[in-house]
């Protein structure tokens, strides 16, 4: 949801979006759903969620989430 609403607060279509940021129409319109695959985590490219950062106005820390399911970082 992060993703649509700084994407409606600039005043831009999905499509507008993905191709200023570098990407498909469609895999932008997975990212906003927040999944790659039916019950799959969404797991883009830093250099995706960057082009998103810059064509959003929005900081990275922004997009990505305090707690990843799934995932242990304590070693």
């Amino acid at each position: 949801m992060r993703l649509q609403r700084a994407r409606e607060r600039r005043g831009l279509s999905q499509e507008r979006t993905a191709h200023l940021a570098g990407i498909a129409s469609y895999t932008y319109q997975k990212f906003e759903k927040g999944e790659s695959r039916p019950g799959s985590p969404l797991n883009p490219r830093l250099s995706t969620l960057v082009a998103l950062c810059q064509v959003l106005d929005l900081r990275l820390e922004d997009l990505v989430p305090e707690r990843t399911p799934g995932v242990r970082l304590d070693g």
